[in-house]
């Protein structure tokens, strides 16, 4: 069979040729479109499903939370396992997919399961899907620079402007903040005062719920023109909050000022986020989606960067504290390097040792169309231009040119032979004659 192919591209060499050229431009447009990352995305094939009960305790959560969804979970069709983790008012379920499995096939699996399983958890508790990206897909964070601006208007600043601006970049996963407060009213209760006044915590609480609400009215028409009638109640200002009845004792209004005080203050936190020890920063993670370039998703994030600075109060601006766009660049053109380098000494090996430039032309020709090809497969297989995969293409121009003078010295050999052989006949013949 191998002899047959031989021999078909000897007598064929045109379309050999043409076949050669045509996967090489193939080859080259490959690596154009070939997805560029510094390294390779080894995560398993994963639907993360968050679910938060604030205030319980982690045998509570695991009970109540934890354990029903990881029991309903299991019987989803390409499925290997189910983990599950609980922790203070946090539930976290890892639902693990086959690898060949489609992330987006899965995650509307996962979520049709959700949707009978909502209704055996507590009340109030929602199950939400994770971010639909990767254990590598970090891939920029930045912090805001605001000499002055207190915490809490920072992180304002970045979850109701830039967050949003951000997650509209296509190839963005989320946007996730972090630092900062997060700003919240805050109602502190006197337990003295509570019991003078005989009202209860839940009566407290449903009177500034059901205060901080909007209600619709009718459409009323007046010389031809309709006007929608409504009431705007929700709260603006700590006075409102205090201002909130909650139970009338002898004709007289009980408010929530009276049984307790209302303060602007910032959500418990567990850590801070500190910057090259100069005190405290907000900012975010840019969380990329699973199988994006992330070269470009970088550049088009950092091009919306621009755009959103514009927006920015005076003084304030961004300051990038990791970028996986430098790491890849400068890991790229370090394989490019090593490439051109092999190229080149082998090259010169080849011509030096084998001394015939037809012979090392054609062994020379074979490095560019099989590196061309290898990227064919790279796409094919859905695999990105990494570390990993340009240092195997490196390792192998080595094997490649080793075929390629194995073939061509042996070829060289067998006909210098027969032109030996054939020109000794002819002299002898000759002499014969003579």
């Amino acid at each position: 069979m191998v002899h047959r192919i031989i021999e078909w591209s000897l007598r064929n060499r045109f379309i050999v040729l043409m076949l050669a050229a045509g996967l090489f431009i193939w080859g080259i447009f490959c690596v154009r479109s070939n997805p560029v990352d510094a390294i390779p995305d080894l995560s398993e094939n994963q639907v993360i499903v968050f679910t938060e009960w604030m205030g319980r305790a982690p045998q509570l959560v695991e009970d109540q939370i934890t354990y029903p969804l990881v029991t309903n979970l299991q019987g989803l069709p390409k499925i290997k396992y189910v983990r599950g983790s609980s922790m203070f008012g946090m539930s976290f379920i890892y639902v693990i997919f086959e690898d060949n499995t489609d992330i987006y096939w899965a995650r509307e699996r996962v979520l049709e399961r959700l949707s009978t399983v909502s209704r055996t958890l507590p009340q109030g508790v929602t199950p939400q899907l994770g971010p639909d990206g990767t254990g590598v897909g970090h891939i920029l964070w930045y912090t805001l620079d605001a000499p002055g601006m207190d915490l809490g208007e920072q992180r304002a600043i970045q979850d109701w402007y830039v967050r949003f601006a951000l997650q509209n970049v296509p190839g963005v996963s989320e946007i996730a903040s972090f630092g900062g407060f997060q700003k919240q009213y805050q109602v502190t209760l006197d337990p003295a005062k509570l019991l003078h006044y005989k009202v209860a915590v839940s009566d407290v609480i449903n009177a500034v719920r059901s205060n901080n609400n909007e209600a619709g009215g009718r459409k009323l028409e007046r010389s031809g023109v309709g006007y929608i009638i409504k009431t705007s109640g929700y709260l603006q200002s700590r006075e409102e909050i205090a201002n909130i009845s909650v139970k009338n004792q002898a004709g007289i209004a009980v408010r929530v000022g009276d049984i307790g005080s209302v303060q602007m203050t910032g959500e418990s936190r567990l850590g801070i986020f500190d910057q090259d020890g100069k005190g405290e920063r907000v900012g975010g993670i840019v969380v990329m989606r699973y199988g994006e370039n992330a070269a470009a998703v970088i550049d088009k994030v950092k091009e919306k960067m621009k755009e959103v600075a514009k927006g920015l109060p005076d003084k304030v601006s961004f300051d990038i504290v990791y970028d996986r766009g430098e790491l890849i660049r400068e890991s790229v053109q370090s394989i490019r390097h090593t490439l051109i380098e092999e190229m080149i000494v082998v090259s010169l090996v080849v011509l030096v040792f084998l001394f015939h430039w037809r012979s090392a032309l054609s062994i020379l020709i074979q490095i560019p169309v099989t590196i061309a090809i290898s990227f064919i497969l790279l796409n094919a297989f859905g695999i990105s231009s990494n570390i990993m995969s340009l240092t195997g293409i490196a390792l192998a121009i080595g094997v490649i040119v080793d075929n390629g003078i194995i073939m061509s010295e042996n070829a060289y050999k067998h006909l210098a032979e027969k032109y030996a052989a054939r020109h000794n006949s002819g002299t002898a013949t000759g002499q014969d004659i003579g």
